[in-house]
């Protein structure tokens, strides 16, 4: 007989607003233990030093999670001028200075160089594994960490403010992989003063918005309490802008045995009104029942709706 999981299962996702000086992990942590849920995750690290939303997945919805990490994501960020750091950001030891600080115009005109596909090389301090280990933890080793450049979408970036000649408010809209502390160390490069990132506010990732975030502190009062399910969202709420089907029936069983089910018609009919694409082949379509409660993820393949993600909440 196996061993009686941890907690209970919660299955669902909370939007919080982190706060400065936690970590992910420790903020999933405590949702996690506010809920008392089995089981945890979350769509996408935020730095000990950045605030703003932190999308936490409980129970089945951590199977929804890489949906959300390859939405789109909005950040706010400072990015001040004439010091490069080591860790890209305000936390790191100073690696270079200037005297130069530049004008509106002159970072507005290098704005479209940095806008779209940009490659990047990713901040030594950040989470990929390198030979199985953590860059951040190879560099806190005081070890140099090589990174390969990758190539990342940056959809849109604008000036917000100036308050003074040291710093520049921007605010971009950009998607998975992006670091925006690289693009501000590249930036300052390029416009020939350096520079790093002092403040970073995520605002939006995918559906999930800072305004409809709860903090973190506030959380922290409903330890336990049923009050803290009113911020429990729908496991679905990641999968916005996929194709869904209600079934019914031996559809239902089918599905959750991991066994596909046939196209019929009229199901046809609801999966591609919803989709604008002429080939559906490999189309990802979310099935529930006729109530809402979540199925399975399926693959469109031959006529069929293969099952890939079964929710399980048993």
């Amino acid at each position: 007989m196996g061993r009686r999981k941890k907690g209970n299962p919660v299955h669902g996702w909370v939007i919080v607003d982190k706060p400065l000086g936690v970590t992910s992990t420790q903020a999933v942590s405590i949702v996690r233990r506010i809920f008392d849920a089995q089981k945890a995750g979350h769509a996408g690290t935020l730095d000990p030093m950045a605030t703003g939303v932190l999308a936490v997945a409980l129970g089945e919805a951590t199977k929804t999670v890489p949906y959300a990490m390859d939405s789109a994501k909005t950040y706010q960020f400072t990015a001040t001028w004439g010091e490069s750091r080591d860790s890209d950001d305000t936390e790191g030891a100073v690696t270079g200075t200037s005297d130069k600080r530049p004008t509106r115009e002159e970072i507005e005109a290098l704005l479209p160089r940095f806008t779209g596909p940009i490659s990047q090389i990713p901040p030594s301090y950040s989470a990929i594994k390198v030979d199985g280990e953590r860059a951040y933890d190879i560099a806190r080793d005081g070890e140099e960490v090589h990174l390969d450049a990758r190539t990342v979408f940056v959809s849109s970036v604008r000036i917000v403010d100036m308050p003074d000649p040291n710093q520049t408010l921007f605010e971009m809209h950009c998607g998975k992989g992006t670091y925006v502390r690289a693009w501000a160390r590249d930036m300052g490069q390029a416009l020939g003063c350096l520079g790093h990132v002092s403040a970073l506010r995520r605002t939006q990732v995918g559906s999930f918005r800072v305004e409809d975030a709860t903090p973190l502190e506030t959380l922290k009062g409903f330890m336990h309490s049923p009050a803290a399910f009113e911020h429990l969202r729908p496991l679905s709420t990641a999968l916005d802008g996929i194709p869904a089907l209600a079934i019914t029936g031996q559809d239902v069983t089918r599905l959750r045995s991991g066994n596909p089910i046939l196209i019929r018609p009229n199901m046809f009919a609801r999966i591609t009104e919803s989709h604008s694409g002429d080939d559906v082949q490999g189309l990802t379509v979310y099935c529930a029942t006729g109530e809402g409660e979540p199925v399975a993820l399926t693959e469109f393949a031959a006529g069929e709706l293969r099952p890939f993600r079964v929710f399980n909440f048993g």
